[in-house]
């Protein structure tokens, strides 16, 4: 029960656990049920009876129950029907595939085939000068500007709608004509709307394009919105009720700040957003899909056994198969269901006939998803998918879990790579591969020939490990040099960050202590933690920090106000944080599988990445707290050997670098202590962080990794032939000599 809850999972959902005699969680157990509770997208392959089901129902229903639990406790955003009402994108006026979030800045649409549009709750009239902004937060297409009322929500296509789009294009009447340059991620586009001079123009990263549209006559009096159309994009509004990242000149006024009497009210109601935001009650949360009848009712049981203890509210499952009365199904999905597990034709009947709504899902399961695509439901997949909204009500995206009996089919991984968001992948069946996307290297750290560690032994704070043994320069000692690795690595940490300019990464230690020291020394490095102008910014996750404290440090990583997030390989479990051009090992996992769990962050969605693995050439004595450690590590001072019942070992990181790279098949790139990463050895120039580009056949490298493997299958073969001939006659040839 114990190592369940250290997940995060609920006491009520650990006593159930318990009740079904699970003491520890499975392998895959361990792996995805963080990760789902953390938020991400997970792909998973494993053995039957390998806890799979548990792997994806447990945290499914403990999220599902934490909503369900917010939304009627009111922790979740509703709006105060006595304020004024704020600017924001309206619930209302949009098109079905676009969400919006409760506090109406951000929106989003998955829909890859069509256009998705929605405009603002207010808007503004003569006269007066007015401007927001609009922050690309996500790959795609976008169109943002003003458009009336009476426009269309497809944006730039109609007399009435005016857009200036991603491509570079400005429209309006479906006219399209060249105008600004393109924009993609996190470029900020400024719309400014001119009443007095009865014009609209734009702004790219603070740079004024030029006039777009001058408005005909026909407009004076009109009422202008805010408005954007998305083909699977994502958009960030600021109104001015936050700072703006450009201020506007030239008399221009935030949108927020134009007077009432210039001010517009579009189509969105204050109840809107209690709507939206409390699921109707034929609008599950959770939809698990399964190829037959006897998987879904397996997959019920595990649900319900699972949600025993779990009360007030109580989860509701529906099971959705057929050969059951179909009215039963109805009658229960109309007195409210949160999770359904169903097989493909019954679940499309009740979707098509409006009886199974899909706007509240937030988990869509895939269970057996090689059986469901061979049974030739690829598009009823599709057409859910397509349906559901990708940004739930609450500001939380759409989570997928795909389980198949194996990962690497053809038709599996496409569905992954159409469907989902950057999925971690659980596969233990398969073999661990590094993406072509991330190059990783090591540099290994050897205080023997390096004595750069002299000069930091004032500034660098270690674990401790050391503090009864004599340590000093001059006294090569194993203990002294594993003190020198210790400050070492601080250092060339800090040197990996400035050699490749790195301005986002993922760091990882061992050690909660060994995250903290690091925190410590980037923060004196940078000029201290509340030092805007810190190159070196950054925040700790780990086991020992508060969960609002916890929650505050990713978000604050995530939304880019600090660089560098520090936390130990438990902490990181679960994260959703994808596209990141870098991430540092400090310290190399013990457990290989680990290391590409770490480095598999970097180098998504097409982009390249880079992880470098600081690895001692000598022993490294480290903090190991066992079950005889009666504090688990909390200010625990015992520094003898585990051997003499301490709570220290010494940490062999040659070893651990000769099993991962065994574990891989690979040989680990090594660079030198200046760190540059030599180029030619990864097809040419890269930039981390930016689309890999066109830079020739990866052909050779790959021959020259197949090389050692052909060189062996050559020598069995050639002593399989000897050993044969020497049986058929009885002869040694000179060869064998």
């Amino acid at each position: 029960m114990a190592a369940f809850e250290e997940m995060g999972v609920l006491p009520e959902i650990a006593k159930a656990v318990d009740d079904m005699d699970w003491t520890l969680p499975t392998d895959v157990q361990n792996e995805a049920i963080p990760m789902i509770l953390g938020g991400g997208d997970v792909l998973m392959a494993a053995e039957t009876g390998s806890g799979k089901t548990g792997a994806f129902c447990l945290p499914i229903l403990q999220t599902v129950w934490e909503n369900i639990k917010d939304i009627e406790s009111g922790k979740t955003a509703k709006v105060n029907k006595d304020a004024p009402v704020r600017w924001q994108l309206s619930y209302s006026d949009r098109d079905s595939g676009m969400a919006v979030t409760p506090d109406g800045v951000r929106c989003q649409s998955r829909d890859g085939k069509a256009w998705q549009g929605v405009r603002a709750n207010k808007g503004v009239t003569a006269p007066g000068k007015y401007y927001y902004e609009a922050t690309v937060a996500d790959e795609g297409l976008c169109r943002v500007g003003y458009s009336t009322t009476m426009a269309s929500l497809d944006l730039g296509t109609c007399k009435n709608g005016f857009g200036y789009g991603g491509t570079g294009k400005k429209s309006n009447c479906k006219q399209f004509d060249d105008y600004g340059g393109s924009f993609g991620l996190h470029d900020v586009i400024g719309c400014f709307l001119d009443f007095d001079n009865m014009t609209m123009s734009f702004s790219k990263g603070g740079q004024d394009l030029g006039l777009a549209f001058s408005l005909r006559s026909e407009f004076k009096g009109k009422a202008f919105f805010p408005a954007v159309v998305l083909k699977n994009a994502e958009l960030v509004f600021n109104f001015g009720d936050t700072p703006l990242k450009f201020p506007p000149t030239g008399g221009f006024v935030a949108i927020c700040e134009a007077p009432s009497n210039c001010t517009a009210t579009g189509l969105t109601k204050a109840s809107d957003q209690d709507q939206v935001l409390k699921p109707k009650n034929n609008a599950p949360q959770a939809i698990i899909l399964e190829p037959s009848r006897e998987l879904a009712e397996q997959t019920l049981k595990q649900l319900d056994l699972f949600g025993l203890h779990v009360d007030n509210p109580k989860i509701r499952t529906l099971l959705v198969v057929g050969g059951v009365p179909v009215k039963e199904q109805i009658r229960a999905l109309s007195a409210g269901v949160d999770i359904v597990c169903g097989t493909p034709g019954r679940l499309e009947e009740l979707i098509n006939t409006g009886q199974l709504a899909l706007q509240s899902c937030r988990f869509f399961v895939l269970d057996e998803a090689d059986g469901l695509l061979k049974a030739g439901h690829e598009k009823l997949i599709n057409s859910i998918h397509a349906s559901i909204p990708k940004l739930t009500p609450d500001g939380k995206r759409l989570q997928m879990v795909v389980c198949s009996a194996t990962l690497h089919s053809f038709e599996v991984k496409k569905l992954a790579e159409r469907l989902m968001h950057f999925p971690t992948w659980i596969d233990l069946k398969g073999e661990d591969a590094v993406p072509e996307t991330v190059h990783h290297v090591v540099l290994h750290v050897d205080p023997r020939d390096d004595d750069l560690w002299h000069n930091l032994r004032q500034h660098v704070q270690t674990d401790g490990v050391h503090a009864h043994d004599n340590v000093r320069k001059g006294i090569n000692s194993p203990e002294t040099l594993s003190e020198a690795v210790k400050m070492l690595k601080a250092e060339y940490c800090l040197k990996a960050i400035d050699t490749h300019n790195v301005d986002k990464a993922i760091i990882f230690c061992r050690t909660k202590v060994d995250c903290d020291n690091l925190e410590k020394y980037f923060n004196l490095r940078g000029g201290g933690a509340r030092n805007m102008g810190n190159p070196y910014s950054c925040v700790c996750l780990h086991g020992d920090r508060r969960p609002q404290e916890r929650k505050g440090n990713l978000e604050s990583f995530k939304n880019d106000e600090v660089k560098f997030l520090i936390c130990t390989d438990v902490a990181a479990r679960g994260l959703d944080i994808t596209g990141l051009p870098f991430a540092i090992n400090v310290t190399l996992p013990d457990e290989k599988s680990n290391y590409v769990h770490r480095i598999g962050r970097v180098g998504r969605a097409e982009r390249m990445g880079l992880a470098i693995s600081l690895v001692a050439d000598v022993p490294e004595k480290v903090w190991y707290h066992g079950e005889w450690c009666k504090s688990r590590g909390k200010n625990c001072n015992n520094t003898r050997l585990t051997s003499e019942h301490g709570c220290c070992v010494w940490y062999n990181e040659p070893q651990y670098l000769a099993d991962i790279e065994e574990h891989l098949g690979v040989t680990i790139q090594s660079v030198g202590r200046d760190l540059k990463v030599p180029l030619n050895e990864f097809d040419g120039k890269v930039v981390y962080g930016e689309k890999r580009g066109n830079t020739g056949s990866n052909y050779q490298t790959h021959v020259e990794q197949l090389a050692p493997t052909v060189d062996e299958l050559l020598a069995l073969e050639r002593e399989t032939q000897i050993i044969f001939i020497k049986r058929q006659y009885g002869k040694i040839y000179p060869w064998e000599r």
